[in-house]
């Protein structure tokens, strides 16, 4: 009786033992039960120490996992890993900017800054696994959309590096005038709630209204999916195998999540790193098209260039705003407008 559940188990799927993706998925399901179940049962803000301590743990999972893909998947496919996770988790750090953006639009306190970002990893771990898998079938089924991928990541980093600095107005965002045109949505916050039931204005009978805290938390998502438009096809310009991709993926944004109330507090020292992710989506992209010049770059020249670049822009931006006299405050209330905004 149990042949065919073992059968099944070793049935390909994406080009891999469906076991392999239970086991990943089964992991992932324990690191977030683990972090909502035990680690933040209650609603409470979350200091620097402990978003370090939790980022390094998430980290270390991600490399032990790393380490197995090495071993049991080979060195090209542990390589290639250990890169997709070093640029998704460099290409991710951008999104900090804007979710500490949106974190201070709505006025969102610390301690229900966690909530928000435990939420929004579920929606990433299903929007990316649509992604990438569209993004796997349409590579195998059409090799050359990878020159398109290409092509699309050297157009983005030139666009960054050309780019003025220009404010996020995100009272004039379409998805947020969108959603609010959609829904009934609250004057205020309503604690850790994203929707309530209060009576209408017109008629007095309960109806449910969205609270802004489920704004926020549909604005982390779209969010995610613009920063997955570039660092989706980079990583596919790294390797092709799905597995590969999306576990590097996962773990590497896993991981940010909970490193975002550190970096958050110090956003305003990172500000040239834009340019060196630029300069990372200009590389990831070229190496596509110099294959049929100099043959495929090997992983390790790819995450060695990516690292270096990486470094550098952390040095740069550290090294610029040493003497910066600019507090970013709070983390999450560092941009945007005092108060809550979307009473509109």
């Amino acid at each position: 009786m149990l042949t065919p559940l073992i059968e099944s188990l070793h049935t390909p799927f994406l080009g891999h033992a469906m076991w392999l993706w239970l086991m990943f998925l089964g992991i992932v399901t324990t690191l977030l039960a683990l972090d909502l179940g035990v680690l933040h049962r209650k609603e409470r803000e979350i200091g620097i120490r402990e978003s370090l301590w939790l980022s390094a743990g998430y980290i270390s999972v991600a490399l032990i996992f790393g380490a197995w893909v090495w071993w049991h998947l080979g060195a090209q496919s542990g390589m290639e890993y250990l890169t997709g996770f070093v640029i998704e988790k460099s290409l991710s750090m951008d999104n900090v900017f804007v979710i500490a953006l949106i974190f201070g639009y709505f006025a969102v306190p610390r301690e229900l800054q966690h909530r928000v970002l435990f939420w929004g990893i579920l929606g990433v771990i299903v929007m990316r696994a649509i992604m990438i898998g569209l993004g796997a079938a349409l590579v195998s089924e059409f090799s050359w959309v990878l020159y398109l991928f290409g092509a699309f990541l050297v157009l983005t980093g030139v666009k960054m590096l050309l780019a003025k600095e220009e404010a996020t107005d995100l009272e004039n965002n379409g998805i947020l005038k969108l959603l609010r045109r959609l829904m009934r949505v609250t004057p205020q916050l309503h604690g850790r709630a994203f929707f309530v039931k209060a009576p209408h204005p017109e008629h007095g009978r309960p109806v449910v209204w969205a609270t802004p805290l489920f704004l926020a938390l549909c604005l982390v998502e779209f969010a995610d999916l613009v920063f997955a438009v570039d660092s989706v096809p980079a990583i596919f310009a790294i390797t092709t195998d799905p597995f590969i991709v999306y576990t590097s993926n996962i773990f590497a944004i896993l991981g940010l999540r909970a490193l975002y109330f550190a970096l958050a507090a110090m956003i305003h020292r990172f500000r040239y790193l834009k340019y060196a992710l630029a300069l990372v989506l200009v590389f990831i992209g070229s190496k596509i098209f110099l294959v049929n010049i100099i043959g495929k770059i090997p992983p390790s020249i790819s995450l060695s260039v990516t690292g270096l670049l990486i470094a550098g822009g952390v040095i740069v931006s550290l090294w610029k705003t040493r003497e910066d006299p600019k507090q970013a405050g709070p983390a999450g209330v560092i941009s945007g407008r005092p108060g809550d905004a979307s009473a509109r």
